[in-house]
């Protein structure tokens, strides 16, 4: 965790499911040495992010708890619907529907919403807002229409 104002990255879903793009970045984030917290928006969304993150490939998985697994200041990644770190973790991500309340003590934030839902996508404007005001460094990333690859739009 870092004093620092962070780095918001915004990823706009339109191709994909936050199933089919958590689990690489996780991953990468895994790679890098940093530990991670998944804030979710509701528990029904956590628990299925939970299960998801131990079956989503049959050859891996990507190590994880919640609170309800007890010693959360071990867990790699941690999965919480509130503002807690007990892992220590300097990337947040931020998915369906979390409000984030502070955007110091990570090195890096990532808010992931659904372009196709209006709601989804009114909440990641005010997010941006938000982001900006508090003086952190925002990048907006969407999915291109041909590859299907994240490209950095702003």
């Amino acid at each position: 965790m870092t004093d620092e104002t962070a780095e918001v990255l915004f990823y706009h879903l339109e191709r994909t499911s936050l199933e089919g793009v958590l689990p690489s970045l996780l991953a990468r984030t895994l790679e890098r040495g940093w530990r991670a917290v998944v804030q979710a928006g509701s528990q029904e969304r956590l628990d299925a992010i939970d299960l998801f993150l131990w079956t989503y490939d049959d050859a891996s998985f990507l190590p994880h708890g919640t609170l309800r697994d007890g010693d959360p200041a071990r867990q790699p990644v941690y999965l919480t619907l509130g503002d807690d770190t007990p892992n220590g973790a300097g990337v947040r991500f931020v998915v369906d529907g979390a409000e984030l309340a502070e955007y110091r003590g990570f090195s890096r934030i990532v808010c992931i919403f659904d372009g196709r839902d209006a709601e989804a996508l009114g909440r990641a404007r005010s997010q941006w807002q938000a982001a900006r005001a508090a003086g952190c460094t925002v990048t907006y990333w969407r999915q291109s229409a041909d590859s299907g690859r994240w490209e950095k739009q702003g």
